[in-house]
């Protein structure tokens, strides 16, 4: 395997309320070399988001661990966490997530702003540029199409060139046509800035243009 930029490591998920204790997620564990690109895939309620929320530290899993470039996540506190985010990780989500008061523009330049980033207008241009919305730098999400605004979103994703994409159904409120030219798009900036991709999705087609597929079933590895 290339070098492993993503080791999850025996990680448990489970919940308890009145009812009793739910089991989420099973002794995951497997790791993603550096430009690799795996799709999770299974059933609504496998765990699929719920893993994908561990790898990005949002979420802590009840046992094992996750390594980003051989950092335990868990092992720092949250402020630390959400600074490896910044720097390590970029998000699509199927509701997109802009800032519904910021332009297009506006959106993919709080990273960099974030980030200290003095070019952020020049690299949020060019990116914008890339994903084809140069005429579109100055609109609002509300006067974008879905389309758009996934455009938006990879832009705002792919603009900090992080080492590690996380995307979650980033074409589930999207047609079709137009969902498969949003995943061509992620799948050639990926290629491009060499970023890990790690994607969940329902759709077969889409998890197929992927390296890796790994299954998950009622909590845990079918297949991998």
């Amino acid at each position: 395997m290339r070098d492993s930029i993503i080791a999850v490591e025996h990680v448990f998920k489970s919940v308890t309320d009145s009812t009793g204790t739910l089991d989420i997620l099973r002794d995951i564990d497997f790791q993603l070399a550096a430009k690799e690109t795996c799709a999770i895939v299974g059933a609504s309620g496998s765990g699929k988001s719920t893993l994908l929320s561990i790898i990005a530290g949002l979420d802590t899993p009840s046992k094992g661990t996750v390594r980003l470039r051989g950092q335990d996540i868990f092992s720092v506190d949250e402020d630390a966490r959400a600074l490896l985010r910044a720097q390590s990780l970029g998000f699509v989500f199927q509701s997109f997530q802009l800032m519904a008061n910021y332009t297009a523009i506006e959106n993919v330049m709080l990273p960099l702003e974030l980030a200290g980033r003095k070019d952020a207008r020049k690299a949020a241009t060019e990116m914008l540029a890339r994903v084809g919305l140069s005429s579109r730098l100055n609109a609002y999400p509300i006067t974008l199409s879905g389309g758009e605004q996934q455009r938006v979103a990879l832009a705002r994703a792919f603009v900090v060139q992080p080492s590690v994409l996380l995307a979650d159904e980033p074409t589930g409120s999207l047609d079709h046509a137009t969902g498969d030219s949003i995943m061509k798009l992620m799948f050639e900036l990926n290629a491009e800035l060499g970023t890990t991709l790690v994607l969940v999705t329902h759709d077969p087609a889409i998890a197929a243009r992927c390296e890796r597929v790994i299954t998950i079933e009622a909590g845990e590895i079918a297949k991998v």
